[in-house]
Parts: C-alpha cells; sequence; structure tokens
C-alpha cells in the first residue's frame, strides 16, 4: 500500500473517495483526539458489493433485501471504511463531524462524533477480520496521528467502548493486540 497522506482539506490522498452527504461541521476549537473503530457487513454477515458504499450515502434500497429496510432511512456515515482486501474508502473529510458514534461517551466527555474520526472495518463481531484491514488500518492510524498529534496511544478504541450496551463492534474477533503489534509499511 501507498503510504497515506491527508491533505489541507482533510482527504486521504490515494484512497477511493465518495463522498457521504451525513456530516457536519465539528464544534469550533475541537481538537480531535480519538478513533473510533467499527465493524459492519450489509446485509449482515455478508461482504463484497455496494450496499455499505449506498448506506452511507443515503442510497440503500429498501427492497433488496429485508435488513434494509429497518436502516435504511438512517442518515449515517463513517470517515473511511476499510474492506475484507484492505481497501480503503474515504466518505467525510476528517475536518468534518461523520455521523458515526450516536449516542456515545469517552472518559466522561459526550457525543463523541464531536472530537473523533470514524473507520470502518468491513466485518462482523464473529469473523476474524483480514491480515489486508489489520496493515490497512494500522497506516490510517499512524497517518492520523501524524495529522492530529492529540491522538495519543490510548486514543483507539472499538464503538463498544463509547456506547457500552448499545453497541458490540468491533466485537470479540478484533485482535486488539495485532493491531498494535503491526508495523506500517
Amino acid at each position: 500500500m501507498t503510504a497515506l497522506t491527508i491533505d489541507e482539506a482533510g482527504w486521504l490522498q490515494t484512497v477511493e473517495i465518495v463522498r457521504s452527504p451525513n456530516y457536519d461541521a465539528r464544534p469550533e476549537n475541537v481538537n480531535i483526539k480519538l478513533v473510533v473503530i467499527h465493524g459492519i457487513s450489509l446485509p449482515p454477515g455478508e461482504f463484497g458489493g455496494e450496499y455499505i458504499r449506498q448506506f452511507f450515502c443515503n442510497q440503500l434500497v429498501a427492497s433488496l433485501h429485508p435488513y434494509f429496510a429497518d436502516i435504511c432511512d438512517m442518515q449515517v456515515s463513517a470517515h473511511c471504511l476499510i474492506e475484507r482486501d484492505g481497501n480503503i474508502v474515504q466518505f467525510v473529510s476528517f475536518l468534518n463531524r461523520a455521523w458515526h458514534a450516536g449516542v456515545s461517551s469517552w472518559r466522561g466527555e459526550q457525543a463523541c462524533n464531536n472530537f473523533s474520526i470514524g473507520i470502518e472495518l468491513e466485518g462482523t463481531d464473529e469473523l476474524d477480520y483480514s491480515e489486508q484491514q489489520y496493515q490497512g488500518l494500522r497506516e490510517l492510524v499512524d497517518s492520523l496521528r501524524s495529522y492530529f498529534p492529540d491522538i495519543g496511544d490510548d486514543g483507539i478504541c472499538g464503538h463498544s467502548d463509547i456506547a457500552p450496551g448499545r453497541k458490540t463492534d468491533p466485537g470479540p474477533a478484533f485482535d486488539w493486540s495485532r493491531l498494535n503489534g503491526l508495523q506500517a509499511s
């Protein structure tokens, strides 16, 4: 993978860009200090295809799968998605607030969307994530830390950590030690 460079507008320079309408401005004078790891598959447990992109762009068709009827009207996004093969797709500039965390709290601070970057991994709580995803995530986290120096060593968490009881992702299949042990290339 080519080194990930973030431009002055908050976009990665070497990845696929699919712009989501589901974002807004961050509050003024907020430091980005947290990366939230999520897991998603659409339909649940199935990988590949365009459904996640469609979901984050409000284009998911309810009639294509019974599960979609429950979620197609939601307006959510993440900053990036890392697919099973390691391909990274960016949906929202890192300078903007993506709508990924929902009701959330980190270290007593509410509304994590205000100060976090949301990274979705294509997967489920129960199935191992791919080696390519761990490598892409490591490289992305390293780039984010270079760009946003307030993201410390302890500034990486799961969705389940900021919304306990409401969310479970990235789930027990996510190997935190594996992420921490990888070196970016």
